[in-house]
């Protein structure tokens, strides 16, 4: 009874409401992730061509980080707004948005990180008889890990974020909750749908930065050096 008394109270604490809407906020939960995961893998998968593309040449970087610049400013609601003739009321409509909006900053992130590998090391893995192919996958691209991983983990957070707004169609995840409790002012499940919000993005990022420390150990060998102030350890690891 006194669980029922926080949804008559309209209380923004209420474990009635977590116990009563458990199945639909599981629902709105599982949704969320998944868009979020198909729009930042499918925004890298696009990203990471683009960004080949703008280390091409100077004539190639201007369009590119211009396109992707001006597709950043475009406001959700236009945005959905002209992809609404390709692809109806669907969640490709939220998915294909929030592919564009991430590109701004994987294209930049992954170029930033390959010019930021050493020339020397270039040039030692060419005179070692690696082509441009396995040069770019053996040697650039473990060196633009760390730029590359931090470009991911700013796109998977914003676009946590950017997904409530696909309730515009119905397909926003936590944010059709958000929506649907707004017009009665239904605290409860306000409060729970943007603290489920904010948990999902604080769990991606711990996520990804522990798939980062995993796959570039070296970065935590020369923090680990730096800190240690032992004169020996720094000038090994200089060189």
């Amino acid at each position: 009874m006194a669980g029922q008394n926080c949804l008559v109270a309209n209380d923004w604490i209420c474990g009635e409401y977590l116990r009563s809407r458990s199945h639909e906020l599981t629902e709105a939960t599982v949704q969320h992730i998944w868009i979020t995961a198909a729009s930042v893998l499918i925004g890298l998968a696009v990203a990471f061509p683009l960004a080949l593309l703008a280390r091409g040449g100077r004539h190639f970087a201007g369009p590119v980080l211009g396109l992707t610049t001006v597709l950043y400013t475009v406001p959700s609601l236009a945005m959905f707004s002209l992809l609404l003739p390709l692809f109806g009321l669907s969640a490709a409509l939220v998915v294909t948005g929030l592919v564009l909006y991430s590109l701004t900053i994987l294209v930049r992130n992954i170029l930033a990180g390959l010019e930021a590998v050493p020339q020397e090391a270039r040039e030692a893995a060419t005179g070692m008889g690696y082509g441009p192919v396995r040069l770019l996958w053996e040697v650039e691209l473990p060196l633009a890990l760390p730029a590359l991983m931090a470009g991911l983990r700013i796109a998977t957070v914003s676009t946590v974020a950017l997904t409530t707004v696909g309730s515009l169609v119905g397909k926003g995840g936590l944010g059709n909750l958000i929506e649907d409790a707004l017009p009665s002012f239904f605290k409860a499940q306000v409060l729970t749908a943007s603290v489920l919000c904010v948990l999902l993005a604080v769990a991606a990022d711990l996520l990804l930065l522990g798939v980062q420390r995993l796959l570039t150990p070296w970065t935590r060998i020369r923090t680990s050096a730096g800190a240690s102030g032992v004169p020996g350890i720094a000038k090994t690891e200089a060189g």
